[in-house]
């Protein structure tokens, strides 16, 4: 049975699931994350099967998440590093491990604890807004369409719902500008794109 692709969805939720929408896939970035480079050891470490890993190391290839690297040539070894589209796949990680730990672990707790080496705690993954610092909830957010949602959908009533177009109580309100300060602030991480979905 063919898989229907989500590929042009204009949605990114949609879109990521169609590279990443199987249990696999998020696992072995997870191993690369852990510091896995190399088909056997991912082989080894997760105890999936030779072919499927090598399907899913060739769509993360392809997709740019993962390079290909030779580090042997008696016989020709590669191993998979992650590019910087790959590296800030941590972010996701870290919310899927948060959401995991909040909900799925057991009475003795989160599997696994995720240290943060520059302040030295233990830490979790947490989705702020980029502007205001402040946690992101669905329920303070409203999603709006972007450059790049298709023009010729946004006739549509179902579209129009969706975004609440017609609902003046969801206009864009200005905001009072944040209080100067003199401490140099750090560059801001880009929009969340789930909101925008």
């Amino acid at each position: 049975m063919r898989r229907t692709s989500f590929a042009n969805w204009p949605c990114s939720v949609a879109r990521t699931m169609d590279l990443l929408g199987d249990w696999w896939t998020p696992l072995v970035l997870r191993e690369a994350f852990y510091g896995i480079r190399r088909f056997d050891e991912f082989q080894q470490e997760l105890g999936i099967a030779r072919n499927t890993l090598s399907e899913r190391l060739r769509r993360l290839v392809e997709a740019g998440l993962l390079e290909k690297h030779v580090y042997e040539t008696q016989p020709v070894r590669h191993e998979y590093l992650l590019t910087e589209s790959g590296r800030d796949f941590f972010g996701v990680i870290l919310a899927m491990t948060d959401w995991g730990d909040r909900w799925l672990a057991d009475e003795a707790g989160p599997p696994v604890i995720t240290r943060h080496d520059t302040c030295g705690h233990d830490a979790h993954g947490e989705v702020v807004c980029s502007h205001c610092k402040e946690p992101l909830a669905w329920e303070d957010v409203t999603p709006r369409p972007g450059p790049g949602y298709p023009p010729k959908l946004l006739d549509r009533p179902d579209i129009r719902r969706r975004f609440k177009l017609d609902d003046p109580t969801t206009a864009a309100k200005p905001k009072a500008p944040a209080e100067p300060t003199t401490a140099a602030k750090p560059k801001a991480p880009a929009e969340p794109t789930t909101a925008a979905d």
